[in-house]
């Protein structure tokens, strides 16, 4: 079987020293698939290219005849917002959605721009930021998708959140602070709101940053680095997007889902 060809979107470019390290979010997450199919060679299951969506908006996107799934990443930026680039990634979103055959996954940003594309209302939340390592609790799907776990505990960056879930969806992981933390729709989206590519090593740099600017009140801050040093389950969420990408996860909606 020939690799499934993943056309990664970039909606931004990473802090500085993970930037370097990794040469973008096509690195970070090729070093993530790389460690979720290891010891198989990632060359043998995807074929992973990159797009720089916000510096090259109007040429970057793949064709999706040419491609078999996006992934869009997580981002500093507003997904609620109007930018040209963010109304020209939702409406490339919109057309990969209803392509016959390419599949779409949604990480943070990339969860809410498909969400938006899929109707949702995205918005800033009320209850403040979600950050560094944090558990989240499955419903049924997401314990029946997510294998063993009865919780996921991953990486978070976040402080918007979608309200409500999309038509034809079904909800995977919520919080206390974010009810919907992810979706999927048979064969054609899975999504998520955390970061499961973040190491320890990413978050603690934007953790920095984001205090040393004032973004970050000392509370929030602290308690991140506190839980960053916790076992997170990217890898095993990573898994997952795999096992959707070949196929695993097309089978009909229930009705009584619906």
């Amino acid at each position: 079987m020939a690799p499934i060809r993943l056309a990664i979107l970039e909606a931004d470019t990473p802090v500085p020293q993970a930037n370097e390290k990794y040469k973008g979010y096509l690195g970070i997450f090729t070093h993530l698939f790389r460690r979720a199919v290891d010891p198989e060679p990632l060359e043998s299951i995807l074929t992973i290219t990159g797009h720089d969506i916000v510096a090259f908006p109007s040429t970057a996107y793949p064709d999706l005849d040419s491609i078999d799934a996006v992934l869009i990443t997580g981002s500093k930026y507003n997904s609620f917002d109007n930018d040209d680039w963010i109304l020209s990634l939702v409406e490339f979103t919109r057309k990969a959605l209803i392509h016959p055959r390419v599949k779409v996954i949604g990480v943070c940003f990339g969860h809410q721009i498909v969400a938006r594309a899929m109707g949702c209302l995205v918005q800033r939340s009320d209850k403040g930021w979600e950050v560094s390592v944090t558990e989240t609790t499955l419903t049924d799907k997401g314990k029946q998708i997510f294998g063993n776990h009865q919780s996921l505990k991953i990486q978070q960056m976040h402080r918007d959140q979608v309200y409500g879930i999309p038509a034809g969806a079904q909800l995977l992981a919520s919080t206390e602070k974010c009810p919907n933390h992810g979706f999927l729709v048979p064969n054609r989206v899975i999504t998520i709101q955390g970061h499961p590519e973040f190491t320890s090593e990413i978050m603690n740099e934007i953790l920095v940053l984001r205090h040393g600017t004032g973004l970050f009140t000392d509370e929030v801050y602290e308690s991140g680095v506190q839980r960053n040093g916790d076992h997170h389950d990217g890898v095993d969420v990573t898994k997952v997007f795999i096992q959707f990408l070949q196929g695993e996860f097309d089978e009909e909606e229930d009705p009584a889902q619906k």
